[in-house]
């Protein structure tokens, strides 16, 4: 269907012819023909009459279809309108006329805005259209000028070429190369300008052979190498370059030609200019650990990996690239290639982790509370003493009566904060007490009045001087009958501990934890002692102390109670304590409430550790996770490598394996709650062993028995203990299943008691040798059916049958055995008193001679104990 439209007449008619064509094959097919039909489509226009006018008229046909349009009178005016518009037009109100005037006017106004929009649009675009021509015309005047500076510099190198010609010699004649427009055999290039045939005469009567080219001649060689301007537009050839498809590629008549780029090299090439130049060796600072492959030698120094295996095999060494090499094979190389060396090591990873002290500016120093740390032996009343400082009852918490945790606890007097630390009492826990005095700023000893100094309160004596802390001495149970505070100064001089009342330096408070009796006294002295140490440490920055006590906690994981030295603790830093790191979640204070922040001498608890952390390990805020990991895989490594190496590395401790190896050991698995614990129990264990038996820990560790623990004693047949922790019921079920023995306790005295026992059970029975008496043969005698029977008379002590016996001939033991047979007279006696006779037969043994001694004894096995 095609529109007719634009071949319509001018003279109004509005018709549209519309054609129906077929197909253009379609009269090929058989019963098919070609036809056309025309459509005429009638266009009608309604016009709308001026302000004078009524009814809009109708053009482009009357209302019947068929007519013509009325042509319009001159000026513009339309003919009358016909009598049905005028009654339309007759019928509106003069309200009506006004919004058709209106309306009439609005659509001009808007016709006007389209047709200046169109004619702007229009001009814009012939702006831009006419900018892109200028565009391209001077890309392409930019074009032709640098072939032309191409074709000149060609033309200029032929003719740098030209050799002279010395007098008496012909000069050769010059061979042009084609030139480019050669090709074309229909336009022959015009003769360069400004020669003539006058020239030509000139040049020929010349006189005499000249010694180098003349002027004219090198001015014409130029003008004739310029490229001439081309009559006719410029043809694709089938060499010109295009863009590289299928077909152009696998077709052979249009071969590409060389690129631009490869005849410039193939021209520097023939003129010797492709000689690269030298580049300056930069010598470079190369950082070199402990150990590194040769290909990450070569990569840091910038040099290839075959330079560097070369130089290495002139050093006699035969390696490839992923060998690795130690630092200062590694030194050598980079020396000798030129470059400086930075050695660094594994352990650097540590470096600027923890702040110098020296390092902090007075500025940033702020007051901080004294830490505190009470002392003491066991049952000599510390954590009453705490308690009624606190005014709590952590004692009652306690298994036993006895402390067996570390604490750390915050109390408030007149304004000021006191940090107490409360270290248990027993033997065992020497190690918690180390990090106690170590921890600390004062240390409290507590004393009984009615006990006096004990073993105990010797090693806290020791610990505190060890980390060089003042001594505070309470005297405590003063109102105990048979205290005696006297005695216990006085038994304090002889570990140098000079209290003021015997004129020493060291204070010393006598206080009641029963009765509360002068708490505010040796409160008063912690603060006088605090103000004359000074103490002080910067309260910004990232913060550092150390790890007090850690435990794994069934619903909240790994916690850890840490004492913040410097610094300020908050949720969300990221912290690395030992092997373990965190990431806190959580800080909560002694009194179990959540804080956001930890300032300096404050002890919280910290939740968020990825493992449960050592006591006693040192803790600090790092800046990211990244280096968070990288510490703790650092350590992690150390010990691995540490523990791994179990080899005998000489005869001497090959020779104690040996004699390790015959030793009774007792396997033991412990789990405890909190990790002081368990460290003081494996202790106190370990000291257990002897040299005959020993208890062998298997594993220890921090929470409840799982069913992991139960299947490595399932494997080496060890005794599970449990410290305050119990095993779940799939472990107890295991263990049930499978004969384990899983021992449970809450005080450290029944676990070390318990183990005692049953090493010394496995200790050999000491043989004791009891010597009953002597007996002297006098006779031999050989009965039938018997055998030798020596007569005897007993002349020290006394014989029993069957007891042991030593013939002894000459002063010489020649046989040792039991009596058989003790008879006196005919009569079987059970034993013979000294001064009598007997007789006395051997078993399995029969050479006895007159004169003969025989040396009874009684062998009896005593149980040992450790």
């Amino acid at each position: 269907m095609t529109d007719k439209d634009k071949t319509s007449d001018n003279s109004g008619s509005g018709k549209k012819t519309l054609t129906l064509k077929g197909a253009p094959n379609l009269g090929s097919r058989p019963g098919m023909s070609r036809s056309s039909r025309t459509v005429v489509v009638e266009k009608r226009t309604r016009r709308v009459g001026g302000p004078g006018t009524g009814a809009p008229q109708q053009s482009g046909g009357n209302a019947s279809g068929g007519g013509r349009p009325q042509p319009s009178r001159p000026g513009g005016r339309p003919q009358s309108a016909s009598p049905r518009q005028n009654a339309n037009s007759a019928s509106l109100t003069q309200n009506e006329n006004q919004a058709r005037e209106r309306a009439l006017r609005e659509a001009a106004a808007r016709a006007e805005d389209d047709r200046a929009k169109a004619e702007e649009e229009a001009q814009r675009h012939a702006e831009i259209d006419a900018r892109r021509k200028a565009e391209r015309e001077e890309a392409e005047r930019r074009a032709a000028a640098v072939e032309a500076e191409k074709a000149r510099e060609a033309a200029n190198e032929e003719l740098d070429g030209i050799v002279p010609v010395k007098a008496g010699q012909s000069r050769p004649k010059p061979v042009a190369k084609p030139s480019p427009r050669a090709a074309q055999p229909d336009m022959p290039p015009p003769p360069p300008p400004g020669e003539g045939e006058d020239d030509r005469v000139r040049r020929r009567a010349a006189p005499g052979p000249k010694a180098l080219v003349d002027k004219d001649e090198l001015e014409r060689a130029k003008r004739n190498a310029a490229p001439r301007p081309s009559a006719t537009p410029a043809r694709r050839d089938s060499n010109s370059r295009g863009r590289l498809n299928v077909n152009s590629a696998l077709d052979d008549s249009d071969r590409r030609g060389p690129s631009l780029a490869a005849m410039r090299r193939r021209q520097n090439k023939k003129m010797g200019r492709n000689t690269k130049v030298a580049q300056p060796k930069l010598a470079r600072e190369v950082t070199i650990p402990e150990a590194i492959t040769v290909a990450e030698l070569a990569n840091r120094m910038a040099e290839r990996a075959v330079d560097v295996i070369k130089l290495l095999m002139a050093q006699g060494q035969m390696l490839k690239i992923n060998d690795v090499i130690d630092a200062d094979t590694a030194e050598l190389v980079a020396t000798e290639m030129g470059h400086t060396v930075k050695r660094v090591a594994e352990s650097d990873v540590e470096g600027g982790l923890f702040d110098d002290v020296a390092d902090d500016e007075v500025g940033d120093l702020v007051n901080r509370p004294p830490v505190v740390t009470i002392m003491g032996h066991v049952d000599h009343g510390k954590t009453s003493l705490l308690d009624a400082i606190r005014e709590a009852n952590v004692v009652s918490t306690e298994a036993g009566g006895i402390t067996q945790h570390i604490g750390a606890y915050q109390v408030e007097k007149n304004g000021q904060k006191i940090t107490f630390l409360d270290t248990p009492g027993h033997e065992a826990f020497t190690a918690m007490r180390a990090r106690g005095a170590q921890a600390t700023d004062i240390a409290i000893l507590v004393v009984a009045a009615d006990d006096g100094v004990m073993p105990q309160t010797i090693e806290s004596i020791k610990h505190a001087k060890a980390a060089g802390v003042p001594i505070i001495v309470a005297i405590n149970k003063i109102d105990k009958q048979g205290a005696d505070s006297t005695r216990v100064r006085t038994e304090l001089l002889q570990h140098e501990v000079f209290v003021e009342s015997m004129g020493g330096e060291v204070l010393d408070v006598e206080v009641s934890a029963l009765k509360k009796t002068n708490l505010d006294g040796l409160l008063e002295a912690v603060l006088l002692q605090s103000e004359v140490l000074e103490l002080k440490s910067p309260q910004s920055g990232s913060a550092q102390g150390l790890v007090i006590e850690s435990k794994l906690d069934k619903g909240r994981g790994a916690v850890a109670t840490v004492l913040v030295q410097r610094g300020t603790l908050s949720v969300g830093d990221i912290v690395v304590a030992g092997n373990e790191w965190a990431k806190v979640r959580a800080l909560i204070d002694d009194k179990g409430a959540q804080v956001k922040t930890a300032g300096p001498s404050t002890p919280v608890e910290v939740l968020g550790f990825s493992g449960v952390p050592d006591a006693g390990d040192r803790f600090a805020v790092v800046e990211s996770e990244a280096r968070a990991r990288e510490i703790t895989e650092y350590r992690q490594r150390v010990i691995r490598e540490k523990t791994a190496g179990g080899g005998a590395t000489s005869l001497e401790q090959m020779m104690n394996q040996l004699k390790a190896s015959g030793i009774a050991k007792f396997p033991l698995l412990i789990k405890g709650d909190v990790q002081g614990s368990v460290e003081a129990i494996v202790t106190a264990l370990n000291k257990l062993s002897t040299d005959e038996v020993s208890a062998q820990i298997l594993y220890s560790g921090v929470g409840g028995i799982t069913e992991s623990d139960v299947t490595l004693a399932t494997a080496s047949g060890a005794v599970v203990i449990g410290f305050n922790v119990r095993a779940n019921k799939q472990a107890a079920d295991l263990a049930q299943r499978e004969g384990i023995e899983v021992r449970y306790y809450n005080i450290i005295y029944d676990l070390i008691d318990d183990v005692k026992g049953v090493m010394s059970g496995m200790l050999a029975p000491e043989v004791r040798e009891t010597f009953l008496g002597n007996a002297e043969i006098l006779e031999v005698f050989n009965i039938s059916k018997v055998g030798k029977v020596a007569g005897c008379r007993i002349t020290d002590g006394m014989v029993e049958r069957g007891a042991g016996v030593r013939l002894i001939r000459d002063n010489v033991v020649i046989h040792e055995g039991k009596l058989s047979t003790l008879k006196r007279f005919k009569d079987e006696v059970k034993e013979v008193q000294s001064g009598q006779e007997c007789g006395m037969a051997f078993e399995k043994y029969e050479d006895m001679r007159a004169g003969d001694v025989i040396e009874c004894y009684r062998v009896e096995k005593v149980q040992r104990t450790l």
